[in-house]
Protein backbone atom coordinates (compact mmCIF):
# COMPACT_ATOMS: atom_id res chain seq x y z
CA UNK A 1 0.00 0.00 0.00
CA UNK A 2 1.76 3.42 -0.94
CA UNK A 3 2.65 6.01 1.84
CA UNK A 4 0.37 8.59 2.15
CA UNK A 5 3.54 10.98 1.12
CA UNK A 6 3.02 9.73 -2.35
CA UNK A 7 -0.11 10.86 -3.42
CA UNK A 8 1.01 14.47 -2.86
CA UNK A 9 4.08 14.32 -4.57
CA UNK A 10 4.14 16.63 -7.74
CA UNK A 11 4.66 13.48 -10.09
CA UNK A 12 1.64 12.14 -8.99
CA UNK A 13 -0.78 15.53 -9.58
CA UNK A 14 1.19 15.81 -12.45
CA UNK A 15 0.33 12.11 -13.61
CA UNK A 16 -2.92 12.31 -12.63
CA UNK A 17 -4.11 14.51 -15.73
CA UNK A 18 -3.67 11.09 -17.94
CA UNK A 19 -5.68 8.13 -18.06
CA UNK A 20 -5.25 7.64 -14.70
CA UNK A 21 -7.69 7.93 -11.85
CA UNK A 22 -7.88 11.25 -9.47
CA UNK A 23 -6.69 10.44 -6.03
CA UNK A 24 -5.58 6.72 -6.60
CA UNK A 25 -2.83 4.91 -6.49
CA UNK A 26 -1.04 1.53 -7.27
CA UNK A 27 0.82 -0.79 -4.81
CA UNK A 28 3.84 1.18 -6.28
CA UNK A 29 2.47 4.60 -4.80
CA UNK A 30 2.62 5.66 -8.45
CA UNK A 31 -0.78 7.14 -9.92
CA UNK A 32 -3.41 4.37 -10.42
CA UNK A 33 -4.13 3.56 -14.14
CA UNK A 34 -7.43 3.17 -15.07
CA UNK A 35 -6.63 0.07 -17.63
CA UNK A 36 -4.35 -1.53 -15.34
CA UNK A 37 -6.29 -0.99 -11.76
CA UNK A 38 -10.20 -0.92 -10.37
CA UNK A 39 -12.96 -2.31 -11.69
CA UNK A 40 -14.51 -5.77 -11.30
CA UNK A 41 -11.43 -7.48 -12.14
CA UNK A 42 -9.74 -6.13 -8.67
CA UNK A 43 -12.90 -6.25 -6.70
CA UNK A 44 -12.97 -9.80 -7.61
CA UNK A 45 -10.73 -11.06 -5.11
CA UNK A 46 -12.05 -8.95 -2.41
CA UNK A 47 -15.44 -10.80 -3.01
CA UNK A 48 -13.44 -14.04 -2.95
CA UNK A 49 -12.06 -12.82 0.13
CA UNK A 50 -15.63 -11.92 1.60
CA UNK A 51 -16.81 -15.48 0.59
CA UNK A 52 -14.46 -16.93 2.42
CA UNK A 53 -14.26 -15.00 6.06
CA UNK A 54 -18.45 -15.60 5.60
CA UNK A 55 -17.65 -19.25 5.65
CA UNK A 56 -14.99 -18.76 8.20
CA UNK A 57 -17.71 -17.13 10.55
CA UNK A 58 -20.64 -18.59 9.37
CA UNK A 59 -18.95 -22.14 10.00
CA UNK A 60 -18.30 -21.52 13.68
CA UNK A 61 -21.94 -19.16 14.08
CA UNK A 62 -24.52 -21.17 11.96
CA UNK A 63 -24.04 -24.57 14.25
CA UNK A 64 -22.89 -23.12 17.25
CA UNK A 65 -26.34 -23.53 19.72
CA UNK A 66 -25.90 -27.05 18.67
CA UNK A 67 -22.24 -27.18 19.93
CA UNK A 68 -23.01 -24.76 23.25
CA UNK A 69 -26.28 -27.00 24.02
CA UNK A 70 -24.48 -30.61 23.46
CA UNK A 71 -20.93 -31.05 23.87
CA UNK A 72 -20.65 -27.92 26.14
CA UNK A 73 -23.70 -28.92 28.04
CA UNK A 74 -25.49 -25.22 28.47
CA UNK A 75 -29.05 -24.62 28.82
CA UNK A 76 -31.02 -23.92 25.67
CA UNK A 77 -32.01 -20.13 27.21
CA UNK A 78 -28.18 -19.26 28.02
CA UNK A 79 -26.70 -20.87 24.67
CA UNK A 80 -28.85 -18.57 23.18
CA UNK A 81 -27.75 -15.21 25.00
CA UNK A 82 -24.14 -16.83 24.74
CA UNK A 83 -24.83 -16.96 20.93
CA UNK A 84 -26.60 -13.57 20.83
CA UNK A 85 -24.35 -11.80 23.25
CA UNK A 86 -21.00 -12.87 20.91
CA UNK A 87 -22.72 -11.69 17.83
CA UNK A 88 -23.08 -8.69 19.26
CA UNK A 89 -19.89 -7.93 20.49
CA UNK A 90 -18.68 -8.83 16.54
CA UNK A 91 -21.14 -6.62 14.74
CA UNK A 92 -20.03 -3.58 17.25
CA UNK A 93 -16.41 -4.28 17.04
CA UNK A 94 -16.26 -2.55 13.10
CA UNK A 95 -16.67 0.75 14.80
CA UNK A 96 -13.62 1.03 16.52
CA UNK A 97 -11.55 -0.90 14.07
CA UNK A 98 -13.00 1.27 11.60
CA UNK A 99 -11.76 4.42 12.70
CA UNK A 100 -8.22 2.81 13.44
CA UNK A 101 -8.82 1.49 9.82
CA UNK A 102 -10.06 4.90 8.02
CA UNK A 103 -7.47 6.74 10.12
CA UNK A 104 -4.32 4.70 10.24
CA UNK A 105 -3.97 1.16 9.28
CA UNK A 106 -5.86 1.78 5.74
CA UNK A 107 -8.09 -0.77 4.57
CA UNK A 108 -5.66 -3.01 2.64
CA UNK A 109 -3.95 -3.83 5.82
CA UNK A 110 -6.53 -4.31 8.13
CA UNK A 111 -7.98 -7.19 5.71
CA UNK A 112 -4.94 -8.73 5.84
CA UNK A 113 -4.62 -8.76 9.78
CA UNK A 114 -8.39 -9.69 10.18
CA UNK A 115 -7.88 -12.70 7.73
CA UNK A 116 -4.56 -13.87 10.04
CA UNK A 117 -6.23 -13.21 13.13
CA UNK A 118 -9.65 -15.67 11.59
CA UNK A 119 -6.68 -18.65 10.53
CA UNK A 120 -5.13 -18.13 13.86
CA UNK A 121 -8.44 -18.54 16.20
CA UNK A 122 -10.13 -21.03 14.17
CA UNK A 123 -7.11 -23.08 14.27
CA UNK A 124 -7.47 -22.79 18.46
CA UNK A 125 -11.21 -23.48 17.72
CA UNK A 126 -10.56 -26.89 15.89
CA UNK A 127 -8.09 -28.16 18.23
CA UNK A 128 -9.90 -27.16 21.19
CA UNK A 129 -12.87 -28.99 20.05
CA UNK A 130 -10.83 -32.28 18.67
CA UNK A 131 -8.38 -32.71 21.51
CA UNK A 132 -9.93 -31.95 25.08
CA UNK A 133 -6.27 -30.88 26.41
CA UNK A 134 -7.83 -28.80 28.93
CA UNK A 135 -10.19 -30.31 32.00
CA UNK A 136 -13.95 -29.29 31.42
CA UNK A 137 -13.29 -25.62 32.75
CA UNK A 138 -10.12 -24.83 31.00
CA UNK A 139 -11.56 -26.19 27.52
CA UNK A 140 -15.09 -24.04 27.84
CA UNK A 141 -12.26 -20.95 28.53
CA UNK A 142 -10.03 -21.82 25.57
CA UNK A 143 -13.29 -21.99 23.81
CA UNK A 144 -14.56 -18.79 24.62
CA UNK A 145 -11.24 -17.18 23.98
CA UNK A 146 -11.08 -18.26 20.21
CA UNK A 147 -14.92 -17.56 19.74
CA UNK A 148 -14.01 -13.43 20.72
CA UNK A 149 -10.68 -13.59 18.75
CA UNK A 150 -13.23 -15.13 15.50
CA UNK A 151 -15.24 -11.83 16.89
CA UNK A 152 -12.24 -9.65 16.59
CA UNK A 153 -11.36 -10.98 13.11
CA UNK A 154 -14.75 -10.68 12.08
CA UNK A 155 -14.81 -7.07 13.19
CA UNK A 156 -11.55 -5.97 11.46
CA UNK A 157 -12.26 -7.48 8.42
CA UNK A 158 -16.45 -6.70 7.96
CA UNK A 159 -16.67 -2.63 7.29
CA UNK A 160 -13.06 -2.21 5.45
CA UNK A 161 -13.59 -5.03 3.03
CA UNK A 162 -16.63 -3.82 1.59
CA UNK A 163 -15.18 -0.37 1.30
CA UNK A 164 -12.15 -1.49 -0.11
CA UNK A 165 -14.06 -3.17 -2.84
CA UNK A 166 -16.20 -0.38 -3.49
CA UNK A 167 -13.16 2.10 -3.91
CA UNK A 168 -12.43 0.03 -6.91
CA UNK A 169 -14.64 1.78 -8.99
CA UNK A 170 -14.57 5.36 -9.98
CA UNK A 171 -17.76 7.19 -9.18
CA UNK A 172 -16.14 10.14 -11.34
CA UNK A 173 -16.13 7.47 -14.60
CA UNK A 174 -20.04 7.15 -16.03
CA UNK A 175 -19.14 3.29 -16.84
CA UNK A 176 -17.70 2.79 -13.14
CA UNK A 177 -20.48 4.51 -11.62
CA UNK A 178 -22.78 2.07 -13.57
CA UNK A 179 -21.50 -1.04 -12.46
CA UNK A 180 -21.20 0.40 -8.87
CA UNK A 181 -24.98 0.83 -8.75
CA UNK A 182 -24.80 -2.63 -8.72
CA UNK A 183 -21.81 -3.40 -6.44
CA UNK A 184 -23.52 -3.65 -3.29
CA UNK A 185 -26.49 -6.07 -4.89
CA UNK A 186 -23.12 -8.93 -5.68
CA UNK A 187 -21.51 -8.22 -3.11
CA UNK A 188 -24.45 -9.57 -0.93
CA UNK A 189 -24.69 -12.44 -3.49
CA UNK A 190 -21.54 -13.49 -3.15
CA UNK A 191 -21.42 -13.59 0.59
CA UNK A 192 -24.38 -15.42 0.61
CA UNK A 193 -23.07 -17.87 -2.11
CA UNK A 194 -20.22 -18.47 0.55
CA UNK A 195 -22.90 -18.75 3.87
CA UNK A 196 -25.06 -21.30 1.68
CA UNK A 197 -21.87 -23.23 0.77
CA UNK A 198 -20.57 -23.31 4.49
CA UNK A 199 -23.94 -24.12 6.11
CA UNK A 200 -24.42 -27.37 4.19
CA UNK A 201 -20.85 -28.32 4.38
CA UNK A 202 -20.09 -27.52 7.82
CA UNK A 203 -23.02 -28.34 9.90
CA UNK A 204 -22.95 -31.37 7.98
CA UNK A 205 -19.48 -32.45 8.85
CA UNK A 206 -20.24 -30.93 12.75
CA UNK A 207 -22.76 -33.37 13.40
CA UNK A 208 -22.15 -36.29 11.41
CA UNK A 209 -17.80 -36.56 11.52
CA UNK A 210 -16.38 -33.75 14.23
CA UNK A 211 -15.81 -30.43 15.77
CA UNK A 212 -12.83 -30.16 15.00
CA UNK A 213 -12.67 -30.65 11.62
CA UNK A 214 -15.87 -28.78 11.47
CA UNK A 215 -14.13 -26.09 12.47
CA UNK A 216 -11.05 -26.90 10.82
CA UNK A 217 -11.93 -26.41 7.21
CA UNK A 218 -13.01 -23.03 7.90
CA UNK A 219 -9.72 -22.04 8.89
CA UNK A 220 -8.21 -23.81 5.76
CA UNK A 221 -10.11 -21.87 3.54
CA UNK A 222 -9.32 -18.46 4.92
CA UNK A 223 -5.92 -18.76 4.60
CA UNK A 224 -5.88 -20.37 0.77
CA UNK A 225 -8.03 -16.85 0.28
CA UNK A 226 -5.99 -14.53 2.05
CA UNK A 227 -3.45 -16.03 -0.71
CA UNK A 228 -5.50 -15.00 -3.30
CA UNK A 229 -6.21 -11.75 -1.76
CA UNK A 230 -2.64 -11.15 -1.66
CA UNK A 231 -2.03 -12.08 -5.18
CA UNK A 232 -4.28 -9.25 -6.21
CA UNK A 233 -2.14 -6.70 -4.68
CA UNK A 234 -0.95 -5.31 -8.28
CA UNK A 235 -4.40 -4.96 -9.71
CA UNK A 236 -6.01 -2.71 -6.69
CA UNK A 237 -6.25 0.87 -6.27
CA UNK A 238 -5.38 2.49 -2.86
CA UNK A 239 -6.91 5.84 -1.80
CA UNK A 240 -5.09 7.63 1.18
CA UNK A 241 -6.38 11.41 2.49
CA UNK A 242 -5.03 14.02 3.75
CA UNK A 243 -8.02 14.82 6.25
CA UNK A 244 -7.66 14.23 9.49
CA UNK A 245 -8.95 10.86 11.28
CA UNK A 246 -12.99 10.44 11.88
CA UNK A 247 -12.20 10.34 15.96
CA UNK A 248 -10.33 13.84 15.15
CA UNK A 249 -12.54 15.25 13.03
CA UNK A 250 -15.95 13.90 15.38
CA UNK A 251 -13.81 15.72 18.11
CA UNK A 252 -13.13 19.40 16.44
CA UNK A 253 -16.69 19.16 15.50
CA UNK A 254 -17.96 18.85 19.24
CA UNK A 255 -15.50 21.24 20.11
CA UNK A 256 -17.18 23.77 17.61
CA UNK A 257 -20.75 23.20 18.60
CA UNK A 258 -19.90 23.52 22.23
CA UNK A 259 -17.83 26.86 21.61
CA UNK A 260 -20.99 27.78 19.05
CA UNK A 261 -23.55 27.03 22.08
CA UNK A 262 -21.96 29.02 24.59
CA UNK A 263 -21.94 32.15 21.75
CA UNK A 264 -24.83 34.24 21.21
CA UNK A 265 -24.68 33.85 17.63
CA UNK A 266 -26.06 29.99 17.79
CA UNK A 267 -28.07 30.70 14.26
CA UNK A 268 -24.47 30.68 12.32
CA UNK A 269 -21.88 28.07 14.88
CA UNK A 270 -19.74 27.66 12.52
CA UNK A 271 -18.27 30.22 11.12
CA UNK A 272 -14.03 30.91 11.02
CA UNK A 273 -11.57 28.37 10.80
CA UNK A 274 -10.59 25.48 12.61
CA UNK A 275 -6.80 24.57 12.58
CA UNK A 276 -5.11 26.48 9.52
CA UNK A 277 -7.58 26.29 6.41
CA UNK A 278 -10.57 23.58 7.39
CA UNK A 279 -13.64 25.10 7.54
CA UNK A 280 -15.49 24.62 10.60
CA UNK A 281 -18.84 24.51 9.09
CA UNK A 282 -18.02 21.73 6.72
CA UNK A 283 -16.60 19.60 9.83
CA UNK A 284 -20.21 20.14 11.91
CA UNK A 285 -22.04 19.49 9.03
CA UNK A 286 -20.05 16.11 8.75
CA UNK A 287 -20.84 15.54 12.35
CA UNK A 288 -24.37 16.49 11.22
CA UNK A 289 -24.88 14.43 8.26
CA UNK A 290 -23.75 11.38 10.47
CA UNK A 291 -26.42 11.71 13.27
CA UNK A 292 -29.25 12.33 10.84
CA UNK A 293 -28.68 8.72 10.14
CA UNK A 294 -29.62 7.77 14.04
CA UNK A 295 -33.19 7.87 13.93
CA UNK A 296 -33.51 5.46 10.68
CA UNK A 297 -30.34 3.05 12.44
CA UNK A 298 -32.73 2.72 15.64
CA UNK A 299 -35.53 2.19 14.16
CA UNK A 300 -33.82 -1.11 12.34
CA UNK A 301 -33.32 -2.78 15.50
CA UNK A 302 -36.00 -4.90 15.92
CA UNK A 303 -35.54 -6.39 12.39
CA UNK A 304 -31.93 -7.27 13.82
CA UNK A 305 -33.70 -9.03 16.91
CA UNK A 306 -35.46 -10.94 14.43
CA UNK A 307 -32.51 -12.14 12.09
CA UNK A 308 -30.61 -12.96 15.45
CA UNK A 309 -33.12 -16.21 16.19
CA UNK A 310 -32.44 -18.02 12.46
CA UNK A 311 -29.27 -19.40 13.50
CA UNK A 312 -30.47 -20.25 17.26
CA UNK A 313 -34.49 -21.15 18.47
CA UNK A 314 -34.96 -21.94 14.61
CA UNK A 315 -32.35 -23.92 14.87
CA UNK A 316 -33.54 -25.90 17.97
CA UNK A 317 -36.77 -26.00 16.51
CA UNK A 318 -35.74 -27.97 13.34
CA UNK A 319 -33.64 -30.26 15.14
CA UNK A 320 -37.27 -31.85 16.51
CA UNK A 321 -38.81 -32.67 13.05
CA UNK A 322 -38.56 -34.94 10.64
CA UNK A 323 -35.61 -34.06 8.68
CA UNK A 324 -35.46 -36.76 6.99
CA UNK A 325 -34.52 -36.91 2.95
CA UNK A 326 -34.89 -40.29 1.05
CA UNK A 327 -34.32 -43.73 3.14
CA UNK A 328 -30.80 -42.86 4.44
CA UNK A 329 -30.42 -38.95 4.69
CA UNK A 330 -31.33 -36.67 7.22
CA UNK A 331 -30.74 -32.95 6.75
CA UNK A 332 -28.85 -31.04 10.00
CA UNK A 333 -30.61 -28.72 11.90
CA UNK A 334 -28.55 -25.81 11.04
CA UNK A 335 -28.42 -26.63 7.06
CA UNK A 336 -31.74 -25.14 7.07
CA UNK A 337 -30.15 -21.77 7.51
CA UNK A 338 -29.00 -22.06 3.52
CA UNK A 339 -32.43 -21.61 2.36
CA UNK A 340 -31.95 -18.18 3.37
CA UNK A 341 -28.63 -18.11 1.35
CA UNK A 342 -30.40 -19.95 -1.31
CA UNK A 343 -33.40 -17.38 -1.99
CA UNK A 344 -31.08 -14.48 -1.68
CA UNK A 345 -28.65 -15.85 -4.43
CA UNK A 346 -32.14 -16.30 -6.56
CA UNK A 347 -33.70 -13.14 -5.85
CA UNK A 348 -30.76 -10.80 -6.33
CA UNK A 349 -30.05 -11.15 -10.17
CA UNK A 350 -34.45 -10.91 -10.07
CA UNK A 351 -34.41 -7.69 -8.46
CA UNK A 352 -31.44 -6.50 -10.45
CA UNK A 353 -32.80 -7.72 -13.61
CA UNK A 354 -36.56 -7.39 -13.63
CA UNK A 355 -37.88 -5.54 -10.41
CA UNK A 356 -35.66 -2.10 -10.78
CA UNK A 357 -36.10 -2.27 -14.84
CA UNK A 358 -39.61 -2.54 -14.24
CA UNK A 359 -39.73 -0.06 -11.15
CA UNK A 360 -37.61 2.38 -13.21
CA UNK A 361 -40.10 2.87 -15.69
CA UNK A 362 -42.76 3.95 -13.18
CA UNK A 363 -40.56 5.90 -10.82
CA UNK A 364 -37.86 7.68 -13.39
CA UNK A 365 -35.21 6.73 -11.02
CA UNK A 366 -31.93 4.84 -12.12
CA UNK A 367 -31.93 2.70 -9.23
CA UNK A 368 -35.85 1.97 -9.28
CA UNK A 369 -36.58 2.92 -5.89
CA UNK A 370 -35.28 4.89 -3.07
CA UNK A 371 -32.45 3.26 -0.41
CA UNK A 372 -35.30 3.69 2.41
CA UNK A 373 -37.90 2.58 0.34
CA UNK A 374 -36.24 -0.64 -0.06
CA UNK A 375 -35.10 -0.64 2.93
CA UNK A 376 -38.89 -0.17 4.58
CA UNK A 377 -40.11 -2.93 2.12
CA UNK A 378 -37.45 -4.88 3.89
CA UNK A 379 -38.79 -4.46 7.12
CA UNK A 380 -42.38 -5.41 5.99
CA UNK A 381 -41.13 -8.94 4.85
CA UNK A 382 -39.93 -9.27 8.23
CA UNK A 383 -42.68 -8.64 10.05
CA UNK A 384 -44.36 -11.50 7.98
CA UNK A 385 -41.89 -13.77 8.74
CA UNK A 386 -41.92 -13.64 12.16
CA UNK A 387 -45.93 -13.77 12.24
CA UNK A 388 -45.31 -17.15 9.73
CA UNK A 389 -42.72 -18.17 12.61
CA UNK A 390 -45.05 -18.20 15.21
CA UNK A 391 -47.90 -19.86 13.57
CA UNK A 392 -45.56 -22.30 12.35
CA UNK A 393 -44.48 -22.96 15.62
CA UNK A 394 -47.64 -23.10 17.50
CA UNK A 395 -48.58 -26.16 14.87
CA UNK A 396 -45.40 -27.95 15.93
CA UNK A 397 -46.63 -27.40 19.63
CA UNK A 398 -49.96 -28.80 18.56
CA UNK A 399 -47.95 -31.79 17.01
CA UNK A 400 -46.10 -32.44 20.05
CA UNK A 401 -49.47 -32.25 21.51
CA UNK A 402 -51.38 -34.62 19.54
CA UNK A 403 -48.85 -37.67 19.39
CA UNK A 404 -48.40 -37.51 22.73
CA UNK A 405 -44.49 -36.36 22.59
CA UNK A 406 -44.46 -33.32 25.00
CA UNK A 407 -42.82 -34.85 27.68
CA UNK A 408 -40.08 -36.65 24.65
CA UNK A 409 -37.90 -33.63 23.99
CA UNK A 410 -35.62 -35.99 21.92
CA UNK A 411 -38.22 -37.28 20.26
CA UNK A 412 -38.57 -36.54 16.44
CA UNK A 413 -42.48 -34.87 15.63
CA UNK A 414 -44.48 -36.55 12.79
CA UNK A 415 -43.75 -32.99 11.25
CA UNK A 416 -41.49 -32.61 8.09
CA UNK A 417 -39.02 -29.98 8.14
CA UNK A 418 -40.97 -27.70 5.14
CA UNK A 419 -43.05 -26.53 7.42
CA UNK A 420 -40.03 -24.23 8.41
CA UNK A 421 -39.27 -23.48 5.00
CA UNK A 422 -41.65 -20.58 4.06
CA UNK A 423 -39.77 -18.26 6.82
CA UNK A 424 -36.63 -18.85 6.17
CA UNK A 425 -37.12 -17.91 2.52
CA UNK A 426 -39.22 -15.10 3.65
CA UNK A 427 -36.16 -13.75 6.01
CA UNK A 428 -33.57 -14.32 2.81
CA UNK A 429 -35.96 -12.14 0.73
CA UNK A 430 -36.53 -9.58 3.10
CA UNK A 431 -32.58 -9.52 3.52
CA UNK A 432 -32.47 -8.38 -0.11
CA UNK A 433 -34.21 -5.36 0.43
CA UNK A 434 -33.60 -4.76 4.01
CA UNK A 435 -29.77 -5.32 4.46
CA UNK A 436 -28.36 -4.52 1.18
CA UNK A 437 -30.16 -1.17 0.97
CA UNK A 438 -29.09 -0.59 4.60
CA UNK A 439 -25.20 -1.38 3.26
CA UNK A 440 -26.01 0.82 0.26
CA UNK A 441 -27.75 3.70 2.22
CA UNK A 442 -24.85 3.99 5.48
CA UNK A 443 -21.90 3.69 2.87
CA UNK A 444 -23.87 6.50 0.57
CA UNK A 445 -25.15 8.82 3.42
CA UNK A 446 -21.64 9.53 5.47
CA UNK A 447 -18.94 11.85 4.42
CA UNK A 448 -16.41 10.38 1.70
CA UNK A 449 -13.43 10.42 4.44
CA UNK A 450 -15.67 7.97 6.83
CA UNK A 451 -17.08 5.34 4.87
CA UNK A 452 -15.56 2.41 6.60
CA UNK A 453 -17.26 4.28 9.71
CA UNK A 454 -20.47 4.46 8.07
CA UNK A 455 -20.70 0.93 7.26
CA UNK A 456 -19.73 -0.12 10.65
CA UNK A 457 -22.53 1.98 11.94
CA UNK A 458 -24.50 0.11 9.59
CA UNK A 459 -23.12 -3.48 10.97
CA UNK A 460 -23.80 -1.66 14.74
CA UNK A 461 -27.55 -2.55 13.68
CA UNK A 462 -27.17 -5.99 13.74
CA UNK A 463 -24.24 -6.10 16.83
CA UNK A 464 -27.04 -3.52 19.03
CA UNK A 465 -30.33 -5.95 18.16
CA UNK A 466 -28.14 -8.98 18.94
CA UNK A 467 -27.19 -7.71 22.62
CA UNK A 468 -30.78 -6.50 22.92
CA UNK A 469 -31.84 -9.85 21.23
CA UNK A 470 -29.24 -11.43 24.59
CA UNK A 471 -30.80 -9.21 26.99
CA UNK A 472 -34.53 -9.87 26.07
CA UNK A 473 -33.84 -14.12 26.20
CA UNK A 474 -32.25 -13.33 29.89
CA UNK A 475 -34.84 -11.53 31.02
CA UNK A 476 -37.73 -13.68 29.65
CA UNK A 477 -36.41 -16.70 30.97
CA UNK A 478 -35.89 -15.55 34.40
CA UNK A 479 -39.38 -13.89 34.41
CA UNK A 480 -41.20 -16.62 33.12
CA UNK A 481 -38.99 -19.57 34.99
CA UNK A 482 -40.10 -18.22 38.25
CA UNK A 483 -43.72 -18.54 37.08
CA UNK A 484 -43.05 -22.40 36.88
CA UNK A 485 -42.42 -22.21 32.42
CA UNK A 486 -40.27 -20.84 31.18
CA UNK A 487 -40.82 -19.80 27.36
CA UNK A 488 -37.14 -21.18 26.78
CA UNK A 489 -37.51 -24.48 28.55
CA UNK A 490 -34.77 -27.02 27.48
CA UNK A 491 -37.68 -29.63 26.93
CA UNK A 492 -38.73 -27.65 23.57
CA UNK A 493 -41.99 -29.02 23.38
CA UNK A 494 -43.27 -27.61 26.66
CA UNK A 495 -41.94 -23.47 25.88
CA UNK A 496 -43.19 -20.77 24.41
CA UNK A 497 -41.12 -19.75 21.88
CA UNK A 498 -44.87 -18.81 19.83
CA UNK A 499 -44.78 -15.93 22.71
CA UNK A 500 -41.77 -15.25 22.08
CA UNK A 501 -42.45 -14.85 17.93
CA UNK A 502 -45.79 -12.89 18.52
CA UNK A 503 -43.84 -10.44 21.07
CA UNK A 504 -41.06 -9.62 18.44
CA UNK A 505 -44.21 -9.25 16.23
CA UNK A 506 -45.39 -6.60 18.48
CA UNK A 507 -42.27 -5.08 18.11
CA UNK A 508 -42.01 -4.69 14.48
CA UNK A 509 -45.47 -3.11 14.23
CA UNK A 510 -43.62 -0.57 16.16
CA UNK A 511 -40.52 -0.28 14.61
CA UNK A 512 -42.37 0.06 11.42
CA UNK A 513 -44.37 2.87 12.23
CA UNK A 514 -41.06 4.92 13.32
CA UNK A 515 -39.27 3.79 10.43
CA UNK A 516 -41.86 5.43 7.70
CA UNK A 517 -42.08 8.51 10.16
CA UNK A 518 -38.09 9.13 10.44
CA UNK A 519 -37.52 7.48 6.54
CA UNK A 520 -39.99 10.01 4.74
CA UNK A 521 -38.30 13.44 6.88
CA UNK A 522 -34.83 12.40 6.05
CA UNK A 523 -33.30 14.59 3.62
CA UNK A 524 -30.82 12.53 1.54
CA UNK A 525 -26.92 13.49 0.84
CA UNK A 526 -26.64 15.98 -1.84
CA UNK A 527 -24.17 14.45 -4.91
CA UNK A 528 -21.80 16.31 -5.89
CA UNK A 529 -22.98 17.86 -9.47
CA UNK A 530 -26.28 17.12 -8.66
CA UNK A 531 -28.39 19.63 -10.38
CA UNK A 532 -31.36 18.21 -8.17
CA UNK A 533 -29.82 19.45 -5.25
CA UNK A 534 -31.16 17.57 -1.89
CA UNK A 535 -33.95 14.84 -2.47
CA UNK A 536 -36.23 13.45 0.24
CA UNK A 537 -38.17 10.43 0.20
CA UNK A 538 -41.38 11.84 -1.14
CA UNK A 539 -39.97 14.24 -3.83
CA UNK A 540 -36.38 14.22 -5.70
CA UNK A 541 -34.43 11.19 -5.59
CA UNK A 542 -30.96 11.67 -4.81
CA UNK A 543 -29.95 8.07 -4.41
CA UNK A 544 -29.08 8.16 -8.49
CA UNK A 545 -25.64 7.06 -8.11
CA UNK A 546 -23.46 5.92 -5.32
CA UNK A 547 -20.80 8.02 -3.77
Amino acid sequence: MPHRSLLDSPHFEAAAMGDTVAGAANYRGLPASRAATGGWKSSIFVMAMEIAERFAYKGVAANLITYLTGPLGQPMASAAASIDAWKGVSQMLPLPVACIADAWLGRYRAIILASIIFVLSMGTLSLSSAFHIFRSGGHVAVFYVALYLVALGEGAHKPCAQAFAADQFDEKDPKENVARSSFFNWWYFGMCAGTAVTTMVSSYVQDNVGWGLGFGIPCIVIAVSLALFLIGTPTYRYYTTKEPSPVARVGKAFLVLIKSWRSKHRTNPAGGKVEGKENSEDLVEEVKSVFRLLPIWASCIIYAIIFSQTSTFFTKQAATMDRRIGPKFKVPPAALQTFISVSIVVFIPVYDRLFVPLARRYTGRPTGITMLQRVGAGLCLSLVAVVLSALVEMKRLQVARDAGLVNSPKAQLPMTLWWMVPQYVLIGVSDVFAMIGLQEFFYDQVPDAVRSLGLALFLSIFGVGHLLSSFLISVIDRATAKRGASWFSNNLNRAHLDYFYWLLAGLCVLELLAFFFFSRAYVYKKKGGDGEGNGDYRGGDADAALV
